[in-house]
């Protein structure tokens, strides 16, 4: 039996519910993993609330890094004992998962596993923002929320790597100080000043290049206005609430911008580019240009805490859960 953390109604943190289950078997093409961190993200709290939809009961957590301790016998390119991590397959707040093998990527040695959790979700979605969706240059400015949060610091320094301006918000001075340090040029305090309006004139008027907002609903109407003409929204998460819906034509009205909404699972769609990221980022915190920011990690039994403390904004770097008994 393992331990796991078990949603069976949607709710509040309550829903979290700690249980004992069966230590799955790997099926055709999977990996039995033996899991020794698993990362907390906001599209747990989502599974938890239902924004969504989720067949219950369900094992939240969708990224983590641990010990290969059995294979199915048709895969070949992994043996029991690796050192390996992944994300978006759910399962990963229990001590044990079942993962595709396709889906994991070995850890390279001298790269702590409690650090490839934490880069596996995050550091990806970082990665494929600033490279494939908007890939910015030196010529761009990005505007960047929440930029002392997981995917924000991580964000700051990759854009900052492609040679752009950096402009990022954040809610407080402490976050600020974040911010900074993870490359920005320029922070902006939203608390106390109105973010649009600063990026503006941060740009001489013209507005940014890109913004990349994982905020949602409190940050929308202001993430179009800071925006240059032919400009791009790129919308990827939900952490104050979904946005509301938009009428194509105020994109039209506003100078002609672009609006995506993007997710992980299309940009590590295929083994190459799932490869090509993951190599990217441990090559970079292998060689020191990319630092991983771990605000807190919590035992498994504390998983209500630790999406408490994600989703009150209290945060400022990776938050985590270690699966192995203390």
């Amino acid at each position: 039996m393992m331990r796991a953390i078990v949603v069976r109604a949607t709710g509040g943190p309550e829903a979290l519910e700690l249980a004992e289950l069966p230590i799955p078997t790997p099926g055709p093409g999977q990996a039995l993993i033996e899991i020794g961190y698993s990362g907390v993200n906001f599209v747990d709290i989502y599974t938890r609330t239902g924004l969504y939809k989720t067949p219950l009961p369900a094992v939240p957590g969708s990224e983590a890094a641990g010990v290969v301790r059995a294979l199915a016998s048709d895969v070949h390119d992994l043996s029991v004992g690796d050192h390996v991590a992944y994300a978006m397959t759910r399962g990963s707040y229990a001590e044990y998962a079942v993962v595709p093998a396709d889906r994991l990527v070995r850890v390279p040695v001298g790269i702590e596993d409690r650090v490839a959790a934490a880069v596996m979700l995050q550091g990806m979605t970082a990665h494929y923002l600033a490279r494939s969706t908007y890939p910015l240059t030196p010529n761009d400015t990005a505007l960047v929320h929440a930029a002392a949060g997981g995917v924000g610091q991580l964000l700051v320094q990759i854009a900052k790597r492609s040679g752009a301006r950096v402009i990022g918000t954040v809610s407080s001075e402490p976050k600020a100080a974040v911010a900074r340090a993870a490359g920005a040029d320029h922070v902006i305090n939203y608390s106390a000043q109105d973010f649009s309006t600063e990026a503006r004139r941060l740009t001489d008027g013209r507005g940014v290049s890109v913004v990349y907002d994982g905020v949602g609903a409190a940050t929308w109407d202001g993430s179009l206005n800071a925006l240059r003409p032919r400009g791009m929204l790129v919308s990827y998460g939900n952490a104050s609430g979904p946005v509301p819906p938009i009428a194509p034509l105020v994109l039209s009205e506003k100078g002609s911008l672009f609006l995506t909404r993007p997710s992980l699972g299309a940009y590590i769609a295929t083994r190459a580019e799932l490869e090509s990221r993951a190599q990217d980022l441990f090559a970079w915190i292998a060689d020191g240009s990319l630092r991983v920011a771990i605000d807190h990690v919590y035992p498994l039994e504390d998983a209500a805490q630790a999406q408490g403390a994600l989703e009150g904004r209290h945060t400022m770097g990776k938050v985590l859960l270690a699966l192995h008994r203390q």
